[in-house]
């Protein structure tokens, strides 16, 4: 009886943790599921072993392996300069603009839009898993919450989905004005993708070309425009 007992109450923290992995957003999903595994397989190993049906060695071994796989992210953590030269020596390949509910970036070379979701009922998503259900849903949240965020989104489904009612409309029509006093340096430059040490000509060449992308005829969106706008007009004073 109570080895039943305590293979029903394993069984029912599995079946916790596996609900719990399939709420994750999708890009998240496959590492719970894999974490999930190792938490089995240690399960396993160490019935195994208590029992005497596997040798002390395998436990050892298998241990190390979830360790490694643990300590994965610590040790990308550890070496941020890695990741940091990687990104300098590509260069800036994109624009990043921020509100309360949202980061949407703007890719360089394609002009495409993605971002993912910062708060909210889809937290934690990418943009680009979601379908056109779940946009609406939180084009319904952002509406009440931060009407940046709204007009933000707006944009992206509009280009995701050209030719759709993306809710702009609903957003009351209203566009963000040219108003920069909210905004910081490193917000700026994040927004035209450009670095620390971007001289005028760089910062009026980025906007140029940033303008030229975000025409109405490549899916254009007027939040994104005023905030470029709003980015160069800061940074050249």
């Amino acid at each position: 009886m109570p080895r039943l007992i305590l293979l029903l109450a394993i069984a029912a923290v599995v079946y916790i943790l596996y609900q719990r992995a399939r709420r994750q957003p999708p890009h998240k999903r496959r590492a719970e599921y894999i974490k999930l595994g190792l938490i089995v397989a240690v399960i396993v190993v160490i019935g195994l072993t208590v029992t005497g049906r596997m040798h002390w060695i395998g436990a050892a071994l298998t241990g190390l392996l979830v360790a490694v796989r643990q300590m994965g992210p610590t040790l990308l953590r550890l070496f941020p300069m890695l990741t940091s030269l990687k990104s300098q020596a590509r260069g800036p390949q994109q624009s990043t603009v921020e509100t309360a509910c949202l980061r949407v970036h703007l890719d360089h070379v394609t002009g495409k839009l993605s971002g993912e979701v910062l708060k909210g009922p889809f937290s934690d998503w990418f943009l680009d898993e979601m379908d056109r259900g779940q946009l609406d849903e939180l084009m319904q949240y952002c509406q009440r919450e931060d009407s940046d965020s709204a007009q933000l989104l707006a944009g992206y489904v509009e280009q995701r989905f050209p030719g759709s009612d993306s809710g702009q409309q609903q957003t009351g029509g209203e566009q963000r004005s040219a108003d920069s006093g909210g905004m910081t340096r490193k917000e700026a430059l994040a927004i035209l993708g450009l670095g620390q040490d971007a001289s005028d000509d760089e910062i009026s060449a980025a906007h140029r070309s940033l303008i030229q992308k975000l025409h109405p005829d490549r899916g254009g969106s007027d939040y994104l425009a005023a905030r470029i706008n709003e980015a160069k007009d800061f940074l050249l004073g």
